[in-house]
């Protein structure tokens, strides 16, 4: 059984993958949503794992430009039914510090997400899901890793960050913000893959500390130093999962 992973900002210049981005590894798939680069390689007794960079290849792909419908349609041709999503986030609350990890337990989407029922009459209930989020929060326990078990996650749009008032009106309903886990979980959701989120508190969001400004720059920077404690959790589930039976 394979796991997927898809990876953003939080697992830039990771070491954990090894030789995960070099050129051989590197697959094509092509969807009918369009084209997709994965990586695949073996790890803990030759397991699979594919992992997909969010942000491209080339970490170009700005965040209210991925195709998200593509990405997860790729694990779901490949018949991988698992999906661990990473993802960077800032902090709607003064007590979730930065350089906190969190596995969201719910999240909210005002927009008009990416679906794959365009021309179809389909409510579908999303979820992230539960089985999962005990595994991450298990994998963190046996690494010796402080994690947050639950919390609520915002999605924006991006790419632009929130202003001090949408982020003063966030935090009185939800804990983190970010721009790609909500598209990713619903979607994922809709093509009958399981799905979960560990986020990287990598910053507060806008206003939460009185005159501290924001840019990418510094949100990657802040990701960087969060990585080794995010890649002890993903070493220890890179060993466990692929050992689970599927339901």
């Amino acid at each position: 059984m394979a796991l997927g992973i898809i990876g953003g900002t939080s697992l830039f210049d990771t070491k954990l993958l090894g030789d995960v981005m070099i050129e051989r590894n590197w697959r094509v798939v092509k969807t009918e949503y369009g084209t997709v680069h994965l990586n695949l390689f073996s790890t803990i007794d030759s397991q699979e794992i594919v992992f997909l960079p969010r942000h491209g290849k080339d970490r170009n792909i700005p965040p209210h430009r991925i195709n998200y419908k593509a990405n997860i349609r790729a694990f779901k041709d490949l018949g991988i039914m698992e999906i661990i999503g990473i993802t960077s986030v800032g902090s709607l609350k003064y007590s979730i510090k930065p350089q906190s990890l969190i596995v969201p337990h719910d999240y909210i989407s005002l927009g008009s997400g990416p679906t794959y029922y365009d021309y179809e009459l389909v409510h579908v209930t999303p979820c992230l899901d539960e089985g999962l989020r005990k595994h991450i929060i298990g994998a963190a326990r046996d690494a010796g890793i402080e994690i947050i078990e639950r919390g609520v996650y915002f999605q924006t749009t991006g790419p632009r960050l929130e202003t001090k008032a949408e982020i003063n009106f966030m935090k009185d309903y939800a804990d983190i913000v970010g721009m790609s886990m909500a598209s990713e979980a619903t979607l994922a959701r809709e093509a009958g893959l399981r799905y979960a989120d560990i986020s990287t508190v990598d910053n507060y969001a806008h206003g939460i500390i009185d005159g501290e400004a924001l840019d990418y720059t510094e949100i990657v920077e802040a990701a960087s130093k969060n990585m080794a404690r995010l890649e002890s959790v993903l070493q220890r589930l890179m060993e466990v999962i692929p050992h689970i039976p599927t339901d």
